[in-house]
């Protein structure tokens, strides 16, 4: 069996390249104890890389930024087994506004829109904290306004079975697992939001209420695989982002799961994930990789 983890950021975005480097480490391990023969981009022509290796593969999957997500997952689809989120929900996913407007809907809590006073103002198509800020000014071009939140930031990490494509052979109804709550280190300095890590697992006393908005929000956009749910817990659970991807939380939680990511992500992929997981102990980690025993 051969798996191709394709991953973006090492190439293109020196930025994000720490975090898509410990990302893809922890699944190239937890795929190589499965058996599996991994395989990644070798040249900073992605689109053609997808191409050249897809087909040869069993199942792949792509870490990329939320924006340009679609058109990567897009291709790889067309060519093997896509076991992450499909194209079409990595697509509504990166438009946070549109994200936001289908999960009011659907009577998700969300942030209100801001016009005036303190407001959080994030890029309409961005990717986990960058260029959030706390501001009392107008949001710019491709830039949208939240009512800022007082609260702990939390985070569901998902996997959603297989539900939409190749219904026939793989739908099954299983809801989507949580793998774990985490909590998100977020440092604001000069009102600019800066993702540090996180911790996982955690306990939360409204952990029952914070799982079901977070399990009915994938399903209410169809994620399947790995989803990231952000919540700020305040008066209300708000969900203020939807990761339709691999998240930095994974790097903690395979750190304390007895199971193997790999085969979560392949069985859910078939509609037969597990209905739960066994996590031992607690970790924080960095958006670096680092991981330490708490």
């Amino acid at each position: 069996m051969k798996a191709l983890l394709a991953e973006y950021a090492t190439f293109h975005d020196p930025g994000l390249a720490p975090e898509g480097a410990a990302m893809q480490r922890v699944l190239s391990e937890s795929f190589l104890h499965l058996g599996y023969e991994v395989v990644t981009p070798q040249t900073g022509d992605f689109d053609r890389e997808l191409v050249r290796l897809a087909p040869d593969c069993d199942v792949g999957l792509v870490i990329a930024p939320d924006h340009l997500l679609y058109g990567f997952t897009r291709i790889l689809e067309e060519f093997t087994k896509n076991i992450g989120c499909s194209s079409l929900v990595a697509a509504v996913c990166a438009d946070k506004v549109r994200t936001g407007e289908i999960l009011r809907r659907h009577g998700i809590p969300v942030p209100d829109t801001a016009d005036s006073g303190p407001r959080v103002v994030k890029p309409i198509h961005g990717c986990g904290s960058m260029g959030v800020r706390i501001t009392e000014d107008l949001p710019g071009e491709g830039e949208f306004a939240q009512r800022y939140i007082e609260g702990e930031h939390l985070s569901a990490s998902l996997v959603g079975s297989m539900n939409v494509g190749e219904a026939c052979l793989y739908y099954s109804g299983k809801p989507p697992l949580v793998l774990a709550l985490n909590r998100q280190i977020i440092d604001v300095k000069e009102g600019m939001f800066h993702y540090l890590g996180g911790e996982t697992p955690v306990e939360h006393p409204r952990g029952e209420e914070i799982r079901a908005i977070a399990r009915n929000t994938v399903t209410v956009l169809g994620c399947q695989g790995y989803a990231g749910v952000d919540m700020v817990i305040g008066d209300r659970i708000y969900v203020v982002d939807v990761n339709p991807r691999i998240t930095m939380s994974i790097i903690g939680i395979a750190a304390v799961m007895e199971e193997e990511i790999a085969g979560i992500l392949v069985e859910a992929s078939q509609g037969r994930g597990p209905d739960e997981v066994h996590l031992h102990g607690r970790v924080r980690f960095t958006k670096k990789g680092q991981v330490t025993r708490l």
